[in-house]
């Protein structure tokens, strides 16, 4: 592939739309405008033909296999988890752990290192804007071992009021638990600041990556976090595929999440012994198809560019703040200084579930609801927000087309 960024950090984004074939179709007799990029984002060619190449040519179980199409399997399995090494700097594969997505990541660390060292009257610490795959599973360790859930606040912009997570960080803190990147707010939060701020108390970190990974160089040692998330369906790659990076020492000491083939050393009927990392976690045949999909997902993002990404998205998000402000009723939710590619918002007068509706009519995708993260709703005293949210492909004239489906709207409601 050649390169699809022009002169300076501009991304050349008639190519980089020719290379998603799904962008080229129409919805409802009109083009597709995408803009449910928070939800998941859409596949270029190279990682379907990596799929089809993967099942097609060389479909094998990994490890262990002597045959030829075991070692090819098992190299493009393992050549993917060096990707993802890289991808985000990691200090070694062995800190890199497949999952089926950032929500299994963060099971994994809530039940595998926190719930064994949890007590009564011990604490879990997250924020007011956390997607319900980082509040759900620390209700259940806190609830089963009689320990506290707390919530930092956020402002009336969807900033984290730092002075109060600090506050709550507290003795019987066992780990803190923050979104990179609200995907109902676009708030990016400072997590090198809340790393160094709650390490410094010796509380470890957990960060869900999951819409930051695909809008933002992530650099896991320069944050210092102890675990990191991400999803590969957002990476623009397939579904079914996360990862969780994890300082070794931490991974070192935590026990299986699951049990079964491949996580093991050795098996009898007293005992059994544990591989080593990163397979103690990895239990069972893994989504081999999609981690070498999500290779190649990395692989071009790595062509076009991570600062070009971010540039060409800024630009978008400054552009469809703009049109959205400018419209009669509309009034944005998540307006935090720095944050990123997500435009949340509600109309006066108007559902946002009618809004998607209309909206669909003129074949642009928006997310409608509370987005997995009812706590924010709450904050701000709203049932839903429609939601559009961009990515590298996106473009001016897809913000334009959601501009004049929303005038369409306040049309039907007048």
């Amino acid at each position: 592939m050649t390169s699809l960024a022009t002169a300076g950090t501009a991304l050349d984004v008639a190519r980089i739309r020719a290379d998603f074939p799904i962008l080229s179709r129409q919805v409802r007799g009109k083009p597709l405008v995408y803009l449910d990029n928070a939800a998941t984002t859409q596949k270029p060619q190279v990682v379907l033909d990596a799929l089809q190449h993967y099942y097609t040519d060389i479909n094998a179980n990994v490890h262990r296999g002597v045959h030829e199409l075991s070692g090819l399997a098992t190299d493009a399995y393992e050549g993917a988890r060096e990707k993802i090494r890289g991808f985000f700097n990691a200090a070694s594969v062995q800190e890199v752990v497949f999952t089926r997505n950032a929500t299994e990541s963060i099971n994994l660390v809530a039940f595998a290192f926190v719930r064994p060292i949890l007590a009564p009257g011990d604490e879990v610490l997250i924020s007011a804007m956390e997607h319900h795959s980082n509040i759900v599973p620390w209700q259940i360790v806190c609830e089963e071992r009689g320990a506290r859930l707390r919530v930092a606040p956020i402002d009336d912009h969807g900033a984290l009021i730092l002075d109060e997570l600090e506050r709550l960080i507290t003795p019987r803190t066992r780990i803190v638990s923050i979104a990179h990147m609200s995907n109902a707010l676009g708030t990016v939060n400072p997590v090198e600041q809340i790393v160094a701020m709650a390490q410094a108390r010796g509380v470890p970190v957990m960060i869900d990556g999951s819409q930051a990974a695909y809008h933002l160089p992530v650099d896991v040692q320069a944050i210092g976090c102890d675990f990191y998330a991400a999803t590969g369906h957002k990476l623009y790659g397939p579904t079914g595929i996360g990862l969780l990076i994890g300082k070794t020492v931490r991974l070192e000491a935590m026990p299986p999440f699951m049990g079964g083939g491949d996580m093991i050393r050795s098996v009898t009927f007293e005992r059994s012994t544990w591989n080593d990392l990163p397979y103690k976690f990895e239990a069972g045949t893994p989504n081999i198809a999609g981690a070498v999909g999500l290779g190649a997902a990395i692989d071009y993002i790595q062509q076009v560019g991570r600062t070009a990404i971010a540039a060409h998205e800024h630009e978008l998000l400054e552009y469809g703040t703009g049109l959205l402000e400018a419209i009669p009723g509309v009034r944005l939710i998540g307006t935090a200084p720095g944050k990123s590619s997500i435009l949340s918002f509600v109309m006066d007068g108007i559902h946002p579930h009618d809004i998607g509706t209309i909206v669909d009519r003129e074949g642009v995708a928006v997310r409608t609801g509370h987005h997995c993260a009812q706590p924010v709703m709450d904050r701000f005293c709203i049932p839903a927000t429609a939601r559009a949210s961009l990515a590298m492909y996106n473009t001016r004239e897809d913000l334009d087309a959601l501009g004049r489906a929303l005038v369409k709207v306040r049309e039907v409601f007048s």
